[in-house]
Formats: structure tokens, C-alpha cells, sequence
């Protein structure tokens, strides 16, 4: 199978299977595949720091941002 094939197929599997799929892709790489971070988004993630430093309680636990997220799916 190509990988146009592949991509291709992707919107057939259920969200499971491309959840799974996602995972396995993730899984796969090394640290050494992941290209650097531009210089905006060293900047960006300096800003969100230095934001979150200034007022730590503006940071949302997890099952906030899960709950938000479920939230967002079911509108």
C-alpha cells in the first residue's frame, strides 16, 4: 500500500482506529526525528512560562480541559 493509499483510507477507520493509528505514528518517532522548534515558538512557549508564572491560577487541570473539550464535541 502507498502511502497516498494510506492517507487515503484513513477517513474509513472508526475514530478508535485513528486514534489507535495516531498513537502507533507517535510512538514511532525518535527525538532525534522531531525538527527543532522555530524561533516563534520558542518565543511562544517563553510568553505562556512567563504568563503562567506571573498568575499560576489561570492553569486548568486536566479534566477541565477534558471536560471543555467534551463540551466543544458535543455542540
Amino acid at each position: 500500500m502507498t502511502l497516498a493509499q494510506t492517507i487515503a483510507a484513513v477517513p474509513m477507520l472508526t475514530v478508535a482506529e485513528r486514534l489507535q493509528l495516531a498513537d502507533a505514528i507517535w510512538d514511532s518517532l525518535d527525538d532525534s526525528d522531531v525538527p527543532p522548534l522555530t524561533s516563534a515558538q520558542q518565543l511562544e512557549i517563553s510568553r505562556r512560562l512567563a504568563a503562567h508564572d506571573a498568575d499560576p491560577s489561570t492553569a486548568l487541570t486536566k479534566e477541565q480541559v477534558e471536560s471543555q473539550l467534551s463540551k466543544l464535541r458535543h455542540q
